[in-house]
């Protein structure tokens, strides 16, 4: 079976993980994050799946529904990004120093 290539990068990989830990850490369900937003839980569902891309206002919108502000957010986001970041490159220096 051939490989499906991913409509995004690890980044975005990073970002939907973050988006949907800080949802479940603020205690709110999808359906909660729904009614606030005034649309269905499948377009929750299918944001944080990756299904459907988030835009910076919707961002904004969906924090302000989990009860975190979007600079929050996004200082997490950085720190889930750059620590993976420096995962990937230890991982990186180590095989080559194996070979």
């Amino acid at each position: 079976m051939p490989r499906v290539k991913s409509n995004f990068g690890e980044e975005y990989a990073i970002f939907l993980a973050t988006l949907r830990r800080s949802r479940e850490n603020s205690g709110r369900t999808q359906t909660d994050v729904a009614e606030f937003l005034k649309r269905d839980q499948s377009v929750v569902s299918k944001c944080e799946r990756g299904e459907r891309r988030i835009d910076v206002i919707e961002l904004r919108d969906y924090c302000q529904a989990i009860g975190i502000e979007l600079r929050t957010f996004v200082d997490i986001l950085e720190k889930e990004i750059t620590q993976a970041t420096s995962v990937k490159a230890s991982l990186k220096v180590k095989k080559r120093s194996s070979r």
